[in-house]
């Protein structure tokens, strides 16, 4: 069910019906600005994770200031884009199932839509998708550069289900996709800096195999918010996918010279218990954003802690009881995780200096298919 705004422009911050998906304007222009800045100066592109913030307004925004698309896992995902005006989507995921890679195959007769493979069955389904629409989609390899999870091994073996796609009538060898996602929380600098060195060389041996072969590699993708800045300096990626950079969260911030962008996403609460001097209850727990990368920050209070979710209450703890916030006081807290908090919403709330300024859809929530 479509949730009922919980606001409207030109209300007080305050005034917000709780629990709420803020989203501060200020620090989320910031951040689109520094990727973009960082960006300018060399050849590589930013093809944005919508996974994130599954808004075609924000894509927009990431567009306007240079992104050349936008990435996805999901073709609802894919769909909520196109439909929302975005003209350049990459599925960085394999699609099973013939009814997927028809919805898949309808969209890229209105945008340019990619995907990827890391089978010769996904290569052999997504030709059937192609040739039933009248279609030609450009289909990229995966290769596995350490995360583990999906993707060819890479080098021979990309090579060859780089041949099978190139051969194919009805679609076109994109490139490689070469991310590592586990990389991109490992605690210190040194770690993650070794772990991507070893990404890019995989990368670089397979694009250079794919040459031997008479095969161009027109993108490597991959990168995300925890390495980009390795992923860039490697000589090798021509597409970055960084999509929580937007928007950060907890997590990343826990990382180690954590990356340069700012707290934008919170989940606005309001404090529904004050019974006690050490403890307050906010009506934000589990429903309203997840504890998989542990539990949210208090904002701006000192000495006050999220310690505890059940399903819809979130306890803290307060060290001082003079600075226990009062019953009613609405909190900011910045979530652990944000693509899963973003996923729980149906609009974002727009604020700037303590004021609501827009409402946006979050069009793609709850794609999973």
């Amino acid at each position: 069910m479509l949730q009922p705004p919980p606001a409207e422009p030109g209300m007080r911050e305050d005034e917000v019906d709780t629990p709420a998906l803020l989203l501060d304007l200020d620090a989320f222009e910031h951040n689109l600005d520094t990727m973009a800045a960082l960006l300018a100066p060399t050849s590589v592109k930013l093809r944005a994770h919508a996974k994130t913030h599954k808004s075609p307004v924000i894509a927009r925004m990431q567009m306007a200031r240079g992104a050349i698309g936008q990435c996805v896992q999901k073709v609802a995902e894919a769909e909520a884009l196109v439909w929302g005006g975005v003209p350049d989507v990459m599925v960085t995921n394999q699609v099973v199932g013939a009814r997927k890679l028809a919805r898949l195959a309808a969209l890229a007769k209105v945008a340019r839509v990619s995907i990827c493979a890391d089978d010769p069955a996904h290569v052999d389904a997504i030709e059937a998708a192609a040739e039933a629409a009248g279609v030609r989609i450009p289909v990229l390899v995966e290769i596995d550069v350490g995360a583990a999870r999906c993707g060819v091994q890479p080098g021979p073996p990309a090579v060859a289900l780089a041949q099978r796609i190139a051969a194919s009538r009805h679609l076109s060898f994109g490139g490689i996709q070469a991310y590592h996602g586990s990389a991109q929380h490992i605690r210190t600098p040194e770690g993650r800096a070794t772990a991507i060195r070893a990404a890019s060389e995989e990368a670089r041996r397979t694009v250079e195999q794919l040459r031997q072969q008479g095969l161009e590699c027109p993108v490597v993708g991959g990168a995300g918010t925890g390495t980009f800045a390795h992923e860039l300096a490697s000589g090798v990626y021509t597409e970055l996918q960084a999509g929580s950079y937007a928007l950060m969260d907890a997590d990343y911030a826990r990382n180690e010279e954590a990356p340069p962008f700012q707290h934008a996403l919170f989940v606005l609460a309001t404090v529904m218990s004050a019974a006690t001097p050490h403890i307050a209850v906010l009506d934000a727990g589990h429903k309203a954003m997840p504890t998989d990368s542990g539990y949210p920050l208090v904002w701006g209070r000192e000495g006050v802690r999220y310690v505890g979710a059940s399903d819809e209450h979130g306890k803290l703890t307060v060290e001082d009881p003079a600075l226990r916030p009062r019953l009613g006081e609405k909190l900011r807290l910045v979530p652990g995780h944000c693509d899963p908090t973003v996923d729980r919403y149906d609009w974002y709330v727009g604020v700037r200096k303590g004021r609501v300024e827009c409402l946006w859809p979050v069009a793609a929530r709850g794609g999973m298919a």
